[in-house]
């Protein structure tokens, strides 16, 4: 049976995969949007488009109505601009606020949508060391792992109001398209790659075929509910990684990346890049989702093919 899906965040990388996905099995899609005609150009005529500025919901407010689930992905892309202090409230308040105002948004519909899938991301657990991280870890105390807390403490409160929630704590995503994966392919290609940092931190990767199943599976199924880990079961330290791509480039993975280049680049998010993150997929896989790529070799092989 469809479902009618209100999706934000939709012109992002997963948006716009999962929306397609959404689009091929005969999902009803509205998607919420502060960029019309770019929204206009990527999806089909059919997906219905709600100009959205999360500060004004009684614009769209009227729009959740009869809805049977939202997909909340929308928050400022990390890595947009280098990290100062207004980049870095713009990063707070485009989760915070968006959220807050779609959970007030739905306590006053007559009719409410029957689960809230918000995005979230393993930034919430910090920099752990070789620590096992499940989701019943703590979170941890820098600026990343604070948003996450507090975005999903906004997300968490549409409970109270009888829906199903789930909170998608998203591992690093990888695509040719955008993301960690694409940055890295440059300096390969030039014989110049290498690991980010010391290379010992560990990588809680997952392929973007993956993330979009997981996000359906969680929409289909009501016994998912808080937060899940979207990570591939087999995470591996960051050398590994870059010497797992540069095989399969073939191309040398002797270059490391030192941190103090990435602060020069990235500011302080390059503390994000170098976050040494142990990310357990077990809950996922105890609630029976069958992962596509469980290995990185394979993962990788799929997507440099394409």
């Amino acid at each position: 049976m469809s479902k009618k899906v209100i999706i934000t965040g939709a012109t992002g990388l997963i948006g716009r995969e999962l929306v397609n996905a959404l689009h091929q099995r005969g999902d009803e899609i509205t998607v919420f949007t502060r960029n019309t005609s770019k929204a206009k150009s990527l999806f089909p005529q059919s997906i219905k488009l709600v100009e959205w500025d999360y500060n004004k919901p009684e614009i769209w407010q009227s729009s959740l109505e009869d809805a049977n689930a939202i997909i909340h992905l929308a928050g400022t892309n990390l890595f947009a601009k280098r990290w100062n202090k207004k980049f870095k409230e713009d990063i707070l308040n485009s989760r915070e606020i968006s959220t807050r105002n779609l959970v007030t948004a739905i306590k006053s519909c007559k009719n409410k949508p029957e689960v809230f899938i918000s995005a979230s991301a393993i930034g919430f657990y910090g920099n752990r060391g070789d620590e096992n991280l499940t989701e019943s870890s703590s979170a941890g105390n820098d600026f990343l792992a604070n948003v996450c807390k507090v975005w999903e403490s906004e997300a968490e409160k549409v409970k109270d109001l009888g829906l199903r929630n789930v909170r998608v704590r998203t591992g690093i995503v990888l695509s040719p398209e955008d993301g960690a994966l694409k940055q890295m392919l440059l300096p390969f290609k030039l014989f110049i790659g290498g690991p980010l940092g010391n290379g010992n931190q560990w990588m809680s990767w997952l392929h973007i075929d993956d993330m979009i199943q997981i996000y359906l599976y969680a929409l289909d199924n009501k016994e998912i509910s808080s937060a899940i880990n979207a990570v591939a079961p087999n995470p591996l330290r960051m050398k590994e990684f870059a010497k797992t791509l540069g095989k399969i480039l073939k191309r040398p993975s002797i270059f490391p990346v030192p941190k103090f280049i990435l602060r020069l680049v990235v500011g302080d998010a390059a503390s994000v890049v170098t976050a040494s993150q142990k990310v357990s997929a077990d809950k996922l896989l105890k609630a029976g989702y069958k992962f596509k790529f469980t290995k990185l070799s394979d993962a990788l092989q799929n997507l440099l093919s394409k």
